[in-house]
């Protein structure tokens, strides 16, 4: 009797935790479903004296067109973060954009090449002007690598819409076509630059 009162008292505890443990579950679900609003993008800011804030509207209205044409839940207003700042690991992505000089400091350096090597990636659109420095400093990250442009038919122009003449024309260059480069670490794409 002794022993079956123990084996009952136990099977109740183990109930009892199981009972527990699936409601925690079953709020965390809920609360998840909820408040998890998805992906984040940032916007990097560098130093060198070129305007990282440049178009204030070209990335959320991105986000936007993304968020409905192709189902994504990006938050809608993305956030800056500086290029030492550890915080540049919470997004998959940084978008760097403006014109003018580019700088970055040692921190930077190590700081973004740690970043893309473990999975982030940074897309630079420039604004006109921005070429000459990015090239430098991206040079400074990545010493053995080179931006090389882009075929047509990379992957990165066929995913979910078409692109079958490489990057659409986003700004004026000295009326040139439109151009996509990239470094390629190990095999992956890790900054997309268009031109």
């Amino acid at each position: 009797m002794i022993l079956m009162k123990k084996h009952l008292k136990s099977y109740f505890e183990i109930l009892n935790f199981k009972l527990k443990f699936g409601l925690f579950s079953l709020f965390f679900f809920f609360f998840s479903l909820f408040t998890i609003q998805g992906q984040q993008i940032a916007i990097l800011k560098y130093n060198g004296g070129g305007d990282w804030y440049a178009n204030p509207t070209a990335l959320p209205n991105l986000i936007k067109f993304c968020n409905i044409n192709i189902k994504t839940s990006i938050k809608e207003i993305p956030e800056t973060v500086e290029v030492n700042s550890v915080a540049i690991f919470n997004y998959p992505i940084v978008f760097m954009t403006g014109h003018g000089n580019v700088s970055f400091t040692d921190d930077d350096i190590e700081n973004l090449k740690n970043y893309l090597v473990s999975g982030g990636f940074l897309h630079i659109s420039d604004n006109y002007g921005l070429d000459t420095y990015v090239r430098r400093e991206m040079k400074k990250v990545f010493p053995t690598l080179d931006f090389k442009e882009i075929p047509y038919n990379h992957p990165i122009y066929r995913q979910t819409f078409t692109f079958e003449n490489g990057t659409p024309k986003i700004h004026e260059h000295e009326n040139k076509q439109p151009q996509g480069f990239g470094l390629f670490y190990e095999g992956r794409l890790v900054c997309f630059f268009d031109f």
